[in-house]
């Protein structure tokens, strides 16, 4: 069950649309901001609706803030599917010249490349050697795709995040935690 409201913006027309969900094995309201713009109250089943708008109102200089940050790095929201197509062959076409570019150091086996629309990840790994990454690379600057494939990459020398798999992204990204930190991504 879940219902829809707009908080106020200081942007003209720029409301922030909400959604408030109930969930049967949440225990604690939870706020979540999602790459495409998506934010989402998660609240337990027994509280009302009006407690999760109140506490995305609470929360709303935090998420201007975060909003403000997205904008800045060019994150742009798809408006159809003729956009999602255009960037995600563009993702396509960069995801795998930038693999073969990065897996001539590491010489790695690897299956299949995709580009999916996932929610809240860059890229994923799959056990049978799959490197998934999401559409929206193609609008980061070049260090942070670039940090994103290595990423992915090693993981098929190291299926986890041990001090021996940051040694191998460190060996082509050397400033990969300033990256990493900015990206949140793990």
């Amino acid at each position: 069950m879940k219902k829809k409201f707009t908080l106020n913006s200081p942007f003209p027309r720029e409301g922030l649309d909400i959604v408030v969900k109930k969930n049967k094995k949440s225990k604690n309201i939870r706020l979540y901001l999602y790459n495409d713009g998506q934010i989402v109250v998660n609240i337990p089943w027994w509280t009302p609706f009006s407690a999760g708008k109140l506490f995305a109102e609470t929360k709303k200089e935090y998420l201007l803030e975060k909003i403000a940050k997205t904008k800045k790095n060019a994150i742009i929201p798809i408006r159809n599917e003729a956009d999602y197509l255009k960037f995600k062959n563009r993702a396509l076409r960069l995801a795998r010249d930038r693999v073969k570019y990065f897996n001539d150091f590491y010489n790695f086996n690897y299956n299949k490349i995709f580009i999916k629309n996932p929610q809240t990840r860059w890229g994923s790994c799959s056990s049978k050697g799959n490197l998934n990454f999401s559409y929206r690379i193609i609008l980061l600057p070049e260090e942070y795709r670039d940090y994103i494939i290595v990423h992915e990459l090693c993981h098929l020398g190291e299926f986890n995040h041990s001090k021996n798999f940051w040694g191998l992204v460190q060996e082509t990204i050397p400033d990969y935690k300033k990256i990493s930190k900015h990206l949140k991504y793990e």
